[in-house]
């Protein structure tokens, strides 16, 4: 009876963890790639730069500095976003970072500074 009743409970919980998940758009690409980055400065920064007209979603971690993307390639394409981020003075797997765009960046988020050298 106990190993029915954590069944039941354990289904329920699946059932609720299926219905939290967005409903995935067929028109959209989800893809990640690694940006530069070193601070919650830098996370609201890259979301920022990566937000353009087609991406639906965006969110950078922090420790393993991959952003995940969900866009409309329709509407914008992977280059754009990367073109974005670069422009913002990240660097990202595809494009170097603007160098002027990274020299204004916060001490803080400056990760190319031999102590935060990826």
């Amino acid at each position: 009876m106990i190993q029915f009743k954590l069944f039941v409970a354990l289904c329920s919980i699946i059932m609720i963890s299926v219905q939290d998940l967005p409903a995935q758009d067929p028109e959209t690409v989800t893809t990640e790639f690694h940006v530069d980055g070193v601070c919650n400065q830098c996370k609201a920064r890259i979301e920022n730069a990566a937000y353009i007209k087609g991406v639906k979603f965006c969110e950078w971690n922090i420790e393993t500095e991959v952003l995940t993307v969900i866009y409309k390639p329709e509407k914008v394409d992977l280059k754009q976003i990367h073109e974005s981020i670069a422009n913002a003075g990240h660097s990202t797997e595809m494009m170097p970072a603007d160098q002027e765009a990274y020299n204004k960046l916060p001490r803080c988020c400056l990760y190319d500074d031999g102590v935060h050298k990826h």
